[in-house]
């Protein structure tokens, strides 16, 4: 029996899964890490803890499994997109903490650049918008702002990738600087339609080209394990956490689209080989890349997803756990006039405005925790469905059904208000951890356990269909009122500062 290590660094937590050839679940490890606040609008990650927690859900699923790392076939990863790290290379340790995707620190470099007139070369060359959310303006504030950071790169002793680099670098002992193709299409630094680093971009954003990675594909021969206790084995599969998701939800034809509900939610559409030019503002981002032959994806990002739950629990203190926010939501018939927006670091797609800030809106001396909890989930479900709305319009294929996993897709009242908001057929699959699903079954193809994506299909299963029930009227009104709500929360720390 073969067996398959994916590793899913993620935003709030790392862990390991380890699959058979079956793609059935054998162990698993997960440890938590913390989440660093600098200043306002500023998220940053320790590294080493990254790696330390890694390492540790690594022997997790490993004992879990009973299994040693000789018996490991291949190792598959999958990560944060976005979030950046720079590291010396004599050393091997991080010159500053990783800056997290959700970081707002490089918005006035964003907008100088934008005064500048470089958006729209930007956008055409790299199929993003220009924003603080990517990679480039984070490595050109470390370079800024570090004391040593000039003088390594000067020395050649500088380098800089997304975490896909960094848990790499550490898992090869420094013998592989590289980035997966879908991370380095996050990075506002990739020729999208060379999948190679652009020259100009690079001018743009004031970036050596050599303390780059090398730009490797999503499956194949990436690098080779040499720490303990995965010695010898073959890194054959990599990709960004959204990317690996619609890898792993079977999204292999044009017009296939996926939600990932996690600390943000990520709507993705399967786009085919040839990019295309969102009218609305979304992404065209790369979804993965085979055997020379790039597949494209279609992308709106939903900064806080998950992550308003892990507000009420933490800061509200709401819920006691996360999963008790449904029996709560549910507790009262309707939101009670109350309209949540969560704009705690800004809103993403379509709005991408890094200003707006959260809202709570239509308060009385009645509302209660069942409505604010209910105002929370429809935020979500109404956030989703802005970016649905505007793929739409972008995409020639019309949009009937939509295949959801993440941990927040577990929430049964939510998946409806996604039906009855979005008016899609919600397909929630059995195993609704697609992300590290998904980077597995890259590395399992890189490593020829199957012999192409279409015995893939052959192995995903349905959990649930949730089907539109709520009238259009009502449907109506609900999102009117959300996109009022809206408005409001647009602008807000622009304002703020002007006054």
């Amino acid at each position: 029996m073969k067996h398959v290590l994916s590793i899913d660094q993620g935003t709030t937590s790392s862990r390991a899964i380890i699959y058979d050839e079956s793609l059935n679940v054998c162990g698993t490890g997960q440890y938590a890490f913390e989440q660093l606040f600098p200043q306002p609008g500023w998220v940053e990650h320790d590294p080493e803890l990254i790696w330390r927690t890694t390492q540790q859900a690594v022997d997790t699923a490993l004992q879990a499994a009973q299994l040693a790392g000789t018996d490991i076939t291949c190792i598959g990863i999958t990560n944060q997109r976005e979030t950046t790290v720079v590291w010396n290379k004599k050393t091997g340790k991080a010159i500053h903490n990783a800056i997290v995707w959700q970081d707002r620190r490089t918005a006035a470099t964003c907008l100088d650049l934008e005064a500048q007139g470089y958006e729209p070369k930007i956008s055409k060359k790299t199929g993003l918008v220009l924003d603080p959310y990517f990679s480039a303006s984070k490595i050109r504030w470390i370079l800024d702002n570090v004391a040593e950071a000039q003088a390594l790169a000067a020395q050649g002793d500088l380098c800089c990738g997304t975490i896909d680099s960094w848990l790499i670098w550490k898992l090869s002992g420094g013998n592989a600087h590289v980035i997966e193709i879908s991370n380095a299409s996050r990075t506002l630094l990739l020729d999208l339609h060379t999948g190679a680093w652009d020259e100009e971009l690079l001018s743009i954003f004031g970036i050596p080209a050599d303390i780059l990675p090398t730009v490797v594909e999503s499956s194949g021969a990436i690098a080779e394990a040499t720490v303990s206790p995965l010695q010898g084995v073959p890194i054959t599969g990599a990709a960004g956490d959204q990317q690996a998701a619609l890898f792993g939800q079977a999204c292999f034809d044009t017009g296939d689209t996926k939600c990932t509900y996690g600390t943000g939610c990520f709507l993705l559409a399967n786009i085919g080989t040839t990019p295309i030019a969102s009218k609305a503002r979304l992404l065209t981002t790369v979804g993965w890349s085979i055997d020379r032959q790039i597949t494209y994806a279609l992308e709106g990002s939903v900064f806080i997803g998950g992550a308003l739950v892990q507000w009420l629990r933490d800061n509200l203190s709401i819920i006691e756990q996360a999963a008790d926010i449904e029996a709560l939501a549910a507790s009262v018939s309707d939101n009670g006039g109350v309209t949540l927006v969560p704009a705690f670091a800004g809103l993403g797609a379509p709005y991408w405005d890094p200003d707006a800030r959260g809202t709570l809106i239509g308060i009385t001396r009645g509302t209660g925790k069942g409505h604010i909890a209910r105002a929370a989930l429809e935020a979500i479900a109404h956030q989703v469905t802005d970016v649905i709305e505007v793929m739409r319009s972008d995409l020639e294929v019309e949009l009937s059904d939509m295949r959801v996993d993440g941990g927040a897709c577990a929430n049964n009242l939510l998946m409806q208000m996604q039906a009855d908001y979005s008016r899609l057929n919600i397909i929630r699959a059995t195993n609704l951890e697609s992300t590290a699903l998904g980077a597995a079954m890259l590395a399992g193809l890189g490593a020829k356990i199957w012999p192409s994506v279409h015995a893939l299909s052959d192995l995903q299963h349905t959990d649930q269909k949730f089907l539109p029930k709520l009238d259009e009227d009502s449907r109506t009104r609900a999102r009117s009122t959300w996109q009022r709500a809206v408005e409001r929360a647009s602008g807000w720390a622009n304002e703020q500062v002007s006054e």
